[in-house]
């Protein structure tokens, strides 16, 4: 094991981007379309994982909506969670706020109290058996209408006390933050927090729209604000944390290369990025996977390491004694390894 790699082990990390959906490995997606007697366009877990190769954003969502449907009861929900928890747990992660996508489960009749029963019944055990902390963030479908979120809105209401925040996610091109306006402020009025992807695909513009319009509490992805030098100045001013996803951004080819990507620059500009896995099951590789990979390929050195494991909580919606408290267990393992 590289010094590195030791590094990146032994370091207490949150992770703040990951759809559950997405980490639905191909092993489990074939043992649930034979559970629920689903028919599926494989023969075998070699062929689903064959079909794993995208050229866009629209390319990996094709395939993402179709793994959904494996997912009917309770105990799918239960077993996709409970898999990416204990692959993280392995990780070192300690702390995760995962987005989910109602509407891609309620539009195909299942309930959505199953599927919410389900996924915290399973982060319920990883805090009672691991103190692996949680928070769950209801995404929106942005390429469904604004009153189709308003919808799935009201039916949460009945489950806030497990749901922290909402989130904008799935196509990005062409449904502008602006479009969920007055949803978002609807959540904010509940109490929710608010997260957007923007600047994956779209434009700087839309991040400018997630800030002001949908007054976000972090910003997801955000990777096109180094196109405009006062969206830059204004994130690093405001310590807006950005949820960065490296070998999602290689794999749906928003970079050529993993050497071209911004992480290194982000920081250097004093941006709050954070290393996430996005979509791990589709994109090849979980929390500590990024990490390392990109660390190879763009040169990061072992301080920006470890201030990428101390943003992964300082941009958490943790409470302030818990966040310095894993702050303090990295400085504990920076000393101990002597970095």
């Amino acid at each position: 094991m590289t010094d590195l790699a030791r590094l990146v082990q032994a370091l207490p990390k949150a992770e703040l981007h990951l759809h559950l959906e997405g980490s639905l490995e191909p092993e489990l997606m074939f043992e649930l379309a034979q559970r629920n007697g689903i028919e599926i366009p494989y023969a075998s877990v070699e062929d689903i994982r064959a079909a794993y190769d995208f050229s866009n954003l629209q390319d990996f969502l094709d395939i993402y909506y179709g793994g959904m449907n494996m997912l009917i009861a309770e105990a799918d929900f239960f077993d996709l969670t409970w898999a990416y928890l204990s692959r993280v747990h392995a990780e070192n992660v300690r702390h995760v706020e995962v987005f989910f996508d109602p509407q891609g489960h309620t539009d195909r009749g299942i309930a959505f109290a199953t599927v919410v029963e389900g996924i915290t019944r399973a982060l319920d055990k990883a805090r009672a058996e691991w103190g692996l902390t949680s928070q769950l963030i209801l995404c929106f479908l942005r390429h469904l209408s604004e009153e189709a979120a308003f919808e799935t809105l009201e039916m949460a209401k009945p489950h806030l006390d497990r749901i922290d925040g909402v989130g904008l996610d799935s196509s990005e091109l062409g449904h502008p933050p602006s479009k969920f306006q007055r949803v978002f402020d609807a959540a904010g009025a509940l109490g929710l927090k608010r997260v957007a992807h923007a600047g994956e695909e779209g434009p700087p513009d839309y991040i400018h729209e997630a800030l002001d319009l949908l007054k976000v509490d972090r910003l997801d992805h955000g990777n096109r604000a180094l196109e405009d030098g006062t969206l830059v100045a204004r994130l690093g001013r405001e310590q807006m944390t950005l949820t960065v996803c490296p070998l999602s951004n290689l794999r749906l080819c928003g970079i050529a290369r993993l050497e071209d990507h911004p992480l290194k620059r982000m920081l250097s500009l004093g941006l709050r990025a954070t290393v996430n896995s996005d979509d791990p099951a589709y994109f090849g590789g979980y929390v500590n996977d990024n990490y390392l990979r990109t660390a190879a390929a763009i040169g990061l050195t072992a301080d920006e390491i470890i201030e990428l494991a101390r943003n992964s909580f300082l941009g958490s919606f943790l409470p302030q004694a818990e966040i310095e408290r894993h702050l303090a267990e990295i400085d504990a393992v920076v000393e101990a390894l002597a970095v």
